[in-house]
């Protein structure tokens, strides 16, 4: 009798989390349940609003780092296809407002940015590239994710492995048990709504609020990212994406924590815009730029950071993964590998 596995959620970690899981159990049958699906526009529904690339927050030397290395990866390999993907290889500039001690980029213990080997090494900021203000800078290989390309593609992937995926909602983890009995395990990947799920009404998650738009991309393509800010994480960031050479460029943003508001700000735009502008002069004027779409997504922040933990309810498997902050698709495979690991630990004991 073959294993039968439910995934609540289908943002980024749950199909991920799908796709994972069906690479090491091919003869399961594994069914996501899902309240929003790739193509839909909600605040709540985080992962079509993000920017999104591989620039790590993580600094803990630890696991944290382990899911963004896998997660670099794995984007390496499917930059090969871009096309389809929507991961291309792209270069970006961060710059900081603090200097590289209080930055939050140094790794605890060594003291060091830990992804400079991975990447092919991190180039320091001269003092005279730095804009006014800034205290240190620096240039690295990395990837840009077009959201509105890779979230349907990781639907796409999970259908073709015969994935079954259900639009549904379910207010309490003892509905879903009692609509699947008899479920070998469940994938609780929830993101924000782990915060209200009955059973689980995790209080240490809570919303961080972003609002970003997209613009129509210069005449002259856009060749790399920008990023500035404080901190590597703060709620004054200023990023510039651009989605490939023609799919528009992605302008952010803020992080509020506790915010819960999915309306957009029309005159912080203009503020976006403006700082934006100025962060990447190929954009032209702010005045000029020609806006696709306002959006604004709720971050799933937890205290403690994301969990991905076992819990027992009864004769009920549950697998945490949930609680990446703004970090989703970046840690996303390496999360989804270790949800796949709890597993196996579990059948193990």
């Amino acid at each position: 009798m073959s294993s039968n596995y439910i995934i609540l959620g289908a943002g980024v970690i749950g199909l991920t989390t799908a796709l994972e899981l069906h690479s090491r159990y091919p003869h399961s049958t594994i069914t996501i349940i899902a309240r929003f699906l790739p193509g839909d526009r909600d605040a709540t529904y985080t992962s079509p609003w993000a920017g999104a690339n591989w620039l790590s927050v993580a600094t803990d030397n630890s696991r944290q780092e382990s899911w963004d290395r896998i997660t670099y990866l794995k984007f390496k390999q499917l930059a090969k296809r871009f096309a389809e993907v929507g991961v291309y290889d792209m270069p970006i500039t961060a710059i900081y407002d603090s200097v590289i001690e209080n930055a939050g980029v140094l790794s605890q213990d060594t003291n060091k940015i830990w992804y400079e080997d991975l990447v092919g090494g991190v180039r320091m900021l001269e003092g005279n590239e730095l804009p006014q203000g800034a205290k240190f800078g620096c240039d690295l290989k990395t990837f840009v994710v077009d959201t509105q390309v890779y979230l349907p593609w990781l639907q796409g992937e999970v259908k073709r492995q015969g994935i079954e995926i259900r639009r549904g909602m379910f207010d309490s983890i003892g509905e879903l048990f009692t609509a699947f009995p008899s479920a070998t395990a469940y994938f609780n990947c929830t993101g924000l709504g782990a915060y209200s799920l009955k059973g689980v009404e995790d209080k240490s998650v809570y919303p961080t609020r972003g609002q970003i738009m997209l613009v129509e991309s210069p005449k002259t393509p856009m060749t790399r990212m920008y990023f500035r800010s404080p901190q590597r994480v703060n709620k004054d960031t200023t990023y510039v994406f651009p989605r490939g050479p023609h799919n528009g460029v992605v302008l952010g943003g803020v992080r509020l924590d506790n915010d819960w508001s999915g309306d957009v700000d029309l005159e912080f735009a203009e503020d976006i815009k403006r700082r934006c502008c100025a962060l990447a002069p190929e954009l032209g004027k702010p005045e000029d730029l020609k806006v696709i779409y306002h959006g604004v997504g709720l971050r799933p922040s937890r205290k403690g950071g994301a969990r991905l933990e076992r819990e027992r309810f009864g004769e009920h498997l549950v697998i945490h993964n949930y609680g990446a902050g703004g970090a989703g698709y970046q840690a996303s495979w390496g999360m989804a590998k270790e949800a796949v690991d709890l597993l196996e630990k579990s059948s193990r004991l």
